[in-house]
């Protein structure tokens, strides 16, 4: 009996080597990593949508992400992952084996997009925003953004109005977000800035949501200093409590696509055919004349309270602003003002 036992080791032995070689070649297809390490962090697969498997494994071969090819095309073409290609940005982390990185493409668990959305004075400067930072069809999104009543329908704002809806600050987004997930995106948080409270502080001053963005554009571009926000609000709520016009520079320049470009208005720039000339024409402009931070909205919710009706930038170049009851202590203010840009040769 020992004899036949003895010739059965080396077989047994040579179908162990057998077993352990065929386990270790399959831990090695599917769990091994296959993700190259880059020096400067994770990288990242895009996959635009609409794209086919040989494109996936066209742009995983061209940017060198992976250190065996083959094997990935074997654990994917094994779980079906040609027919179930799922658009996205995918950050591919060094130690990933074929299996993580089939499971993570073919379920499409892509990454987030941090965006960041600044404010903008004018619509068509957004879409060259979004689009360099996400998928999202530009050409979709301008379309969406002139359509009157598909505004109407979907946000209850109109063409004028619909950049009240944006409120700068930063998103997460999918970078495959198509153009109305975009939009319904946006149109999420601001519903979310409008709490219970924000919107009694609203009724309180008798402004709608849209009044209120638009003040505070105007506001945003008085000023870029947090505490000056709520007493230029200030003034602007007393000028419309009494009829009087806002007679705000910046709704000029506006209309002149001046904003961000001009320093100084000129009296010629005050008889500018348009509705936003709020010299001509009483009350708020009919949209905002930029999206405004979070900060400025709140400044016109809650405004400094006093009887000022008169405002002009300090001379010293500080960013804060002069305040005056009267007509005749804002021209002295203004004078010193115009004095300090002649005598730095500013003319526009």
């Amino acid at each position: 009996m020992a004899k036949p036992a003895r010739r059965l080791l080396p077989f047994l032995l040579l179908l162990a080597l057998l077993v352990a070689a065929g386990s270790y070649a399959a831990w090695r297809v599917a769990y091994r990593s296959n993700v190259t390490a880059f020096a400067e962090g994770p990288a990242y697969l895009y996959i635009r949508t609409g794209t086919g498997y040989a494109a996936v494994l066209d742009s995983l071969q061209k940017h060198e992400l992976l250190i065996e090819p083959a094997t990935f095309r074997w654990v994917a073409e094994h779980h079906d992952y040609p027919a179930h290609v799922q658009p996205g940005r995918y950050r591919l982390e060094p130690g990933m084996g074929n299996i993580d990185l089939v499971k993570m493409l073919l379920f499409g668990h892509q990454d987030t997009v941090k965006f960041e959305l600044k404010p903008f004075h004018y619509i068509e400067q957004l879409p060259r925003k979004v689009c360099g930072r996400l998928e999202t069809d530009s050409f979709k999104l301008e379309l969406m953004l002139g359509d009157n009543a598909g505004l109407l329908a979907r946000y209850h704002l109109d063409t004028c109005t619909i950049r009240t809806m944006f409120i700068p600050g930063q998103y997460r987004l999918l970078w495959n977000t198509s153009a109305p997930v975009f939009l319904d995106s946006v149109a999420a948080r601001y519903r979310r800035f409008w709490r219970p409270e924000r919107q009694k502080r609203a009724d309180s001053l008798k402004m709608t949501r849209t009044q209120v963005s638009v003040l505070a554009s105007i506001v945003q571009r008085e000023t870029a200093q947090p505490t000056d926000k709520p007493l230029i609000a200030a003034v602007y709520l007393n000028r419309l409590r009494n009829g009087q016009p806002l007679q705000a520079d910046p709704t000029l320049l506006w209309p002149l696509h001046g904003l961000g470009t001009r320093k100084r208005v000129l009296n010629v720039d005050k008889k500018v055919d348009s509705p936003y000339n709020t010299y001509r024409h009483k009350g708020l402009p009919p949209g905002p004349i930029t999206t405004p931070l979070p900060g400025s909205l709140l400044a016109v919710l809650k405004p400094a309270h006093n009887k000022n009706l008169f405002f002009c930038a300090r001379p010293d170049g500080s960013g804060f602003s002069d305040f005056a009851e009267t007509y005749a202590q804002h021209k002295l203010n203004a004078r010193r003002y115009q004095h300090r840009l002649d005598s730095l040769g500013v003319k526009r």
